[in-house]
Order: C-alpha cells, then sequence, then structure tokens
C-alpha cells in the first residue's frame, strides 16, 4: 500500500470528499482506487487559520510500483509500512510437542493483560493471579470509598481487574518509542475487544472508564477461551527461590504457585508486593518520581485559551493541555494525566491516607477539566539508596498520611484555592469552580501538604502557566491534594532478556516495575516481556 501524510481537509467535510483528496493528490482516478484506510487524523485548530483536520491514510492502488516511482522524492507519499503484528513462538518444544509447563503473571492492569492475552495467543496457557476483584464487582467497591466513605484495601481504584487505568482518562496515546508497531497491536486488541473504532486513527485516542469495563471483560474471555486461567482475590505475599531461580510464587491463601516463568506486572500501588519482593532478595532500586496537586478549572476556560474561535466545536471535543516549568530551584513543575471534561477521584488502596487522580469519560462532558500538577523528586529527596530502595514508599506514604489530617481524617480531600495558594493564604469558601473530588474537599492550607520546595517551585509555576493559557492562575480555580502516584518510586531492574538481573525468570513489567507510564506503554511493555519469555520457554536458538 501507498501511505500518503499531511493530507489537509476542511474539519466538517463530507466522507466522500476524503476519497476525492486522496484521487487528486495522487493524480489518479476512481478506478485505480482500490480502497484506502484512515491510519491517523489530527487537527489543526491554530486560531489565525482555518480549522483543518491532517490525514494519515494508507491506500491500495492499481499500479502501485508507477505511482511510487513517480512520487519518488516527495516524502509525503511513500510506502506503507508494516504495522501489523506477527508472534515470536508458539508454545511448543522443539520437537513440535505442546509445552505442559505454564507461565503465571502477578496482575491483570493493562500490562498484565497484554502480557497474558500474547502468551495466551500464542498457546502458552498462562495462570494469572489479581489480589482484587472482577472489574464489575471492583466498581462497586471503588465507589463505596467515593459515596461511602469506607475502603476496601483490596477492591479500589488501584487494585483489581483494568488496574489503575480502569478509572482514568483512559488515555492511549504514548512517547514511546515504537519501532515494532506493538502499539498498534494494543489498539486493535481494544478495538476487537469493543472500544471505538475511532482509536485507531485519532491523535490522542481515549475510551473512558465505563467503556473500558466492558472492554476488559471481553479480553478476559478471550484469555480464557485460549487455555489462560484468571484467577481473582488470589494476592501473592511471597517468592520461592532457588539458586537463583524463580521456583514459585506464595499466596495469603497459603497455597503455592509452582512456576518458572513469573511476570511481575504489579501497578505502581502493590507495595506490600514490593516489600516481599525486597525480602526474596529480588533487586531493586529507587528511582525519581512526581507529587503535587489535581488543579481543576472550567472545561470552557479551557476550550477558549486552546481552541479560540473554534471552543465548542463538536467534532473537536474538550480540550487538553500539557505544561511544564523550569523552577528557580531546580524543580520541574508539569501537567500531568490531564482529564479533560472529568472529574477529579479518590485513589488511595491503603486506609488513613488520601490520593487524588483524574478521571474522564469518554464523552468528556463534565463540567471541569483537572490535571495534575506535579514536581519532580529524587531518592536524595527522600533518602532512597541501594539499601533502603523502598524509601520512595515510606516518603508517599506520610504524604498521604498528612493529607488524611488536612482533609478532616474523614476521606476528604484537602483544598485550596489557587489565587490564595499562591498568595500563601487559607481558602475558606469556594468561587465559581466547585471541585468535583467525591467525598469531598476540605478548604485548607495546602503548603502544609508538601515539602517546601515543591510548594515554592509550584506557587512560581503557576503564574508562569497562566501566561501560556490564560485564566489558569485564575483565583477561584481549585487545587486538590495529594497526587502522590504519579508513577512507581522504584524500580525493579531488569537485563536485556526482560528478566530480573538477578533473579532468573522472574520477569518485571510494566508502571510497578518502573517500565512504563500509562495504558499504552504498559501494555506495550507486557508485550515485550511476554515474547521474550515465550522464546525463553520454547529455548529458540
Amino acid at each position: 500500500m501507498i501511505r500518503i501524510t499531511e493530507l489537509r481537509l476542511p474539519i466538517e467535510h463530507a466522507p466522500e470528499e476524503l476519497e476525492a483528496a486522496i484521487l487528486k493528490r495522487l493524480g489518479i482516478s476512481s478506478k485505480d482506487l482500490i480502497h484506502f484506510i484512515v491510519f491517523k487524523r489530527s487537527y489543526d485548530a491554530r486560531k489565525n487559520i482555518a480549522l483543518a483536520f491532517i490525514y494519515t491514510v494508507d491506500v491500495s492502488v492499481k499500479n502501485e510500483e508507477t505511482i511510487l516511482a513517480k512520487f519518488g522524492h516527495d516524502q509525503h507519499v511513500r510506502p506503507s509500512p508494516d504495522t501489523s503484528y506477527h508472534f515470536v513462538a508458539q508454545a511448543q518444544d522443539q520437537s513440535g510437542k505442546p509445552l505442559s509447563e505454564r507461565p503465571v503473571v502477578i496482575g491483570f492492569g493493562p500490562c498484565g493483560i497484554f502480557a497474558a492475552l500474547v502468551l495466551a495467543q500464542m498457546g502458552f496457557k498462562p495462570i494469572i493471579l489479581e489480589r482484587g476483584k472482577q472489574v464489575r464487582e471492583r466498581t462497586q467497591d471503588t465507589w463505596g470509598l467515593w459515596r461511602k466513605n469506607v475502603l476496601n484495601p483490596e477492591s479500589n481504584v488501584q487494585f483489581g481487574e483494568g488496574g489503575a487505568g480502569t478509572f482514568s482518562d483512559g488515555k492511549l496515546y504514548s512517547q514511546i518509542k515504537d519501532p515494532k508497531f506493538y502499539g498498534r497491536k494494543v489498539i486493535l486488541e481494544f478495538i476487537k475487544a469493543g472500544a471505538p473504532e475511532e482509536i485507531a486513527y485519532v491523535a490522542k485516542p481515549h475510551i473512558g472508564t465505563f467503556r473500558l469495563v466492558g472492554v476488559v471483560e471481553k479480553m478476559r474471555q478471550e484469555i480464557i477461551s485460549l487455555g489462560g486461567e484468571v484467577r481473582f482475590q488470589q494476592k501473592v505475599t511471597g517468592f520461592e527461590i532457588k539458586d537463583g531461580e524463580i521456583a514459585g510464587v506464595n499466596l495469603e491463601s497459603g497455597e503455592k504457585v509452582a512456576a518458572r516463568h513469573v511476570i511481575i506486572a504489579l501497578g505502581h500501588s502493590a507495595r506490600d508486593t514490593f516489600k516481599a519482593l525486597h525480602e526474596a532478595g529480588v533487586y531493586i532500586e529507587p528511582k525519581p518520581f512526581s507529587v503535587g496537586f489535581r488543579i481543576e478549572h472550567p472545561q470552557s476556560l479551557i476550550d477558549r485559551a486552546r481552541l479560540g474561535p473554534h471552543a465548542g466545536n463538536p467534532l473537536i471535543g474538550a480540550a487538553d493541555y500539557k505544561l511544564v516549568h523550569h523552577a528557580k530551584n531546580g524543580r520541574a513543575v508539569y501537567s500531568f494525566c490531564m482529564c479533560p471534561g472529568g472529574t477529579v477521584v479518590a485513589a488511595t488502596s491503603e486506609e488513613n491516607r488520601v490520593v487524588t487522580n483524574g478521571m474522564s469519560q469518554y464523552s468528556r462532558n463534565e463540567r471541569n477539566a483537572n490535571a495534575g500538577i506535579v514536581v519532580n523528586v529524587d531518592p536524595e529527596d527522600y533518602g532512597g539508596s541501594a539499601e533502603n530502595p523502598l524509601a520512595g514508599i515510606d516518603f508517599q506514604r506520610a504524604l498521604e498520611s498528612k493529607a488524611f489530617e488536612l482533609g478532616g481524617r474523614n476521606y476528604e480531600a484537602p483544598g485550596q484555592l489557587v489565587g490564595d495558594f499562591i498568595a500563601g493564604q487559607t481558602s475558606t469558601e469556594f468561587g465559581n469552580v466547585i471541585p468535583s473530588y467525591k467525598p469531598g474537599v476540605h478548604l485548607t492550607d495546602l503548603a502544609q501538604a508538601l515539602p517546601d520546595f515543591v510548594i515554592e517551585a509550584m506557587r512560581e509555576a503557576l503564574p508562569a502557566f497562566d501566561k501560556k493559557i490564560k485564566g489558569f492562575a485564575m483565583h477561584d480555580a481549585v487545587l486538590t491534594g495529594v497526587e502522590t502516584r504519579t508513577s512507581s518510586p522504584l524500580r525493579i531492574t531488569r537485563g536485556n532478556n526482560y528478566q530480573s538481573l538477578n533473579i532468573k525468570g522472574l520477569y518485571p513489567a510494566g508502571e510497578g516495575a518502573g517500565y512504563a507510564g500509562g495504558i499504552l506503554s504498559a501494555g506495550v511493555d507486557g508485550i515485550k516481556v511476554a515474547e521474550a519469555l515465550a522464546l525463553s520457554m520454547v529455548q529458540v536458538k
């Protein structure tokens, strides 16, 4: 096929105009066009030009070689790359007999789902151990915290089928390098399981929480239909290691599951499992992460600032943003996990602690926009070292416990108006922006919630962000604390073979291991690790 890039059309064009534009671009008639598919669609919404969609299309035509030769010097007309997924192995030994040994996958978030799915599709019949519940039961438990101030430590935003990404915007874009198009495999599997087909080509695809629930269920059903086994409420509490090799895992129930090939796709909040890995002698090192607050504005303000006269156009939808500021104290302040038309959610997994995160539905039609405004912290800031690789967890817990205290000790979150935060004065009442966080927001002085260097950097950054997005530092915008789980505070380091540096057969993967950040990158990492495990099991030379 032929790939055409930078094909521009008015945003309100008729469907047949795209085909006409392709014919004109290639200089061919309709009888020479076999078919085409849209690979990517973005939009150009600069304020002083006509609003336009920008397409990348893959086109099948007659006389392809002749047409490519004609456009030999045109960088926007090239052969289409092969974006299809190719399995690296099948579950057979070198004599062609099926393998009886089964790999184990710990965790059933995006990384674990895709690791298990690809293994199942190759015939390896994985056993999946998930400490939480099935996604619909888990959703009910999560609403229990949001509506009734009751936390289930094993079934919440962090733990359960679908992982933390289930209660997010369902964003499916990433800045990872992906030369083998693993991300395409992730996207197409989501569509196969019921996600909107547009996620295959829009520039910033998302699914939304409610749709993700059904998608995750269908992916689980496929894994089971291929011989996989998904076991819920199976918390791993220990690891059997013999002579530097994984031999199995111990469950809270007392059961032992023997396995020589184990993927640990834990997510960034499995703190007790991190401790068990450390106690078993698995090599772990501390890593940087970020902490901060959630900020909420009227979505209409963000739309006007980002889209100008195009604000409110339903073909574009709610506007997003991405901001960064390098503060005088050497810290980077940046927006994180921006959720257009969404809500701020309670995301703790431990009792008597408060954690915030952001979430949007597919429609993105809630009144407020929200994002994390976070500041980088390094191991030196929290005492992390080779001897104490879990220090970042202690640092997070201390901040989350303080937030619980500032919020009133009932899972309400501490909050403050942006104007008062910049001025260094306690807020006493909300203005035009009503926070969306449930169970509720208790106004206070957020300077008490985070280290001084974080507060200093954020107070400098917010007015700077206002110069990029007019109204960003509006007095009535709301800050809600605390955002501490931007990424894992540690890395379960692995080698080029994707195995733990010091434990053979143990495959650290995804966000919890420090190798991903978001649904798409976690899914891609799960595929990579599954491939490495599969090749190891079949002993391909």
